[in-house]
């Protein structure tokens, strides 16, 4: 039988990082627990010492980023499985029990993903994410999972949402820390793919926090458009043979992003910043056409944009922050 290893990435977070740890304790299924500290000075080494053997400690001896602590983590984790959560996150006391019995029936899969519940600073629930069908489980076979995701149809989540194989993960690199902040979770789901098949569970399992100045908003939307092209030309490479013909055109996907990104920027009164990008993929049709149809089948809930500075939609692809 398998088994799960939890890995919470922490970094000055300690009075978050105890309700993390808390969950990760309280499952219903025992597992091994990782905190993997990026160099904390606010007493969390402290703390973690004090639950003795509960939980492993790994601590960088520098800050080195989220990216080369997950790698660190997973590389000392005993289990099959790793399931990663970010300190500001936290788990139902049934999540790894339900992603056991569902990786079971499915043991060719190398991702599987949950629903989670958004929740503000004060733990406040804002939104929940929706599934793709009604079924308990959706299966996606590997050669159908990159042609989903570049075509925004399959969602993965953010980690807190997701577990992976560790031989897929260790054969896949790696978090890549050229994507720290921006990208760096679904790049690798992104690479693991590439090694089996993947599992979607239709139960609210997770609980991510959402906040008003995430990490991401440092970056310019210049910059995260690109992250985000090139996140799906890597994607686009990897599309298997059978879909080839039915694949648009790179120039067209790109185009796409333009725009979605130049829309996102005018929402959010970037004014000078929306109209830099939104030449020329303003005329492409085919580039409206796919933004069209993104936005038809997300089927975005206006209420969450009460709650946030950046508006906040239902993650349903590779595009978590807008909308």
């Amino acid at each position: 039988m398998f088994k799960f290893t939890i890995v919470i990435t922490t970094y000055n977070r300690l009075s978050l990082l105890q309700r993390a740890i808390e969950s990760a304790l309280s499952q219903t299924l025992p597992c091994e627990v990782i905190v993997a500290d990026d160099g904390s000075s606010d007493g969390t080494e402290a703390y973690i010492r004090s639950l003795g053997d509960r939980v492993v400690y790994h601590r960088n001896p520098v800050n080195l980023g989220h990216c080369a602590t997950m790698n660190a983590a997973v590389r000392l984790a005993q289990g099959d499985w790793i399931k990663p959560i970010d300190d500001d996150d936290y788990l139902a006391p049934n999540c790894i029990e339900e992603l056991t019995h569902a990786i079971a029936r499915y043991p060719q899969a190398v991702l599987c993903s949950c629903q989670a519940i958004q929740v503000n600073e004060k733990g406040r629930e804002i939104t929940r994410t929706q599934p793709i069908s009604d079924a308990p489980i959706d299966y996606v076979p590997q050669s159908e999972i990159h042609y989903r995701m570049l075509l925004e149809q399959l969602p993965f989540g953010t980690p807190v949402q997701v577990a992976f194989r560790k031989d897929a993960f260790c054969k896949s690199g790696g978090w890549d820390s050229s994507f720290e902040v921006n990208y760096d979770d679904i790049d690798s789901w992104v690479k693991i793919a590439r090694y089996g098949d993947a599992i979607l569970v239709n139960q609210h399992l997770a609980y991510r926090t959402l906040w008003h100045q995430g990490n991401h908003l440092k970056f310019s939307l210049q910059q995260r458009l690109q992250k985000h092209i090139s996140i799906k030309e890597k994607i686009y490479r990897f599309v298997h043979p059978k879909y080839h013909h039915s694949l648009p055109p790179l120039q067209d996907i790109q185009d796409f992003l333009t725009l979605y990104w130049s829309l996102v920027g005018f929402k959010q009164g970037k004014f000078s910043d929306a109209f830099t990008l939104l030449f020329p993929a303003l005329f492409s049709r085919k580039a409206w056409q796919l933004l069209t149809q993104v936005i038809y089948a997300r089927k975005f809930e206006q209420t969450s944009e009460q709650h946030c500075q950046e508006p906040m939609s239902k993650p349903m692809s590779l595009l978590p922050e807008i909308w």
